[in-house]
């Protein structure tokens, strides 16, 4: 993913898709807000509060909006197949894109991230025809693909996808809103 600390541009250009861990995540991450200081980011949180494994973008969504970013799909307001269209229709043409989705994969992959300086294609394993959506996108992998896939994200563990949601949720606060600095001399113990 990295070479000599900076971003592979071969990825970058090609838009493939990138297999990482929770920590590379936040490395890309990192770099995606570093290349877009002071520019509008919006997050697309696609998913659905009615499927357990769909569920990851709305939590995702819904955490990143109580921090303040600006999000499409929360827990409340879902941004799903029925209204994708139209939810993103009201984006701006100068603002930053970052699609995230659960997403169904190989058994080695479950746990991990998807990323991509591409956009997103929605329900792909289910076979739905949506819309690609983002310039960059994060797919969480929920679970593993097979030939029932609705069945599948019906039946992921809720607290696995929690645990996903909450670790992309953190990697992208930390990285897209600012840290307030800790002075060492005001820490409660020395």
């Amino acid at each position: 993913m990295q070479v000599n600390g900076k971003m592979n541009k071969v990825y970058e250009q090609s838009g493939q898709k990138i297999r990482c861990t929770i920590e590379r995540l936040r490395e890309w991450l990192r770099q995606v807000a570093s290349e877009h200081q002071g520019e509008e980011v919006v997050f697309i949180c696609i998913g659905t509060d009615r499927s357990t494994g769909d569920a990851l973008g709305p939590l995702v969504g819904s955490r990143l909006a109580q921090s303040g970013l600006k999000v499409i799909g929360t827990m409340e307001e879902p941004c799903d197949a029925t209204n994708l269209e139209f939810r993103i229709s009201s984006l701006r043409k100068e603002e930053v894109t970052i699609a995230i989705d659960a997403c169904l994969g190989h058994p080695g992959s479950v746990g991990q991230y998807l990323v991509s300086y591409s956009s997103l294609q929605p329900a792909e394993s289910v076979g739905a025809d949506m819309p690609a959506v983002g310039q960059y996108s994060i797919a969480c992998v929920v679970n593993v693909n097979g030939p029932k896939p609705y069945w599948t994200l019906q039946t992921t563990s809720l607290h696995h996808v929690m645990k996903m949601a909450d670790d992309v949720a953190g990697a992208i606060i930390e990285s897209f809103l600012p840290q307030p600095s800790i002075n060492p001399n005001h820490l409660p113990y020395k």
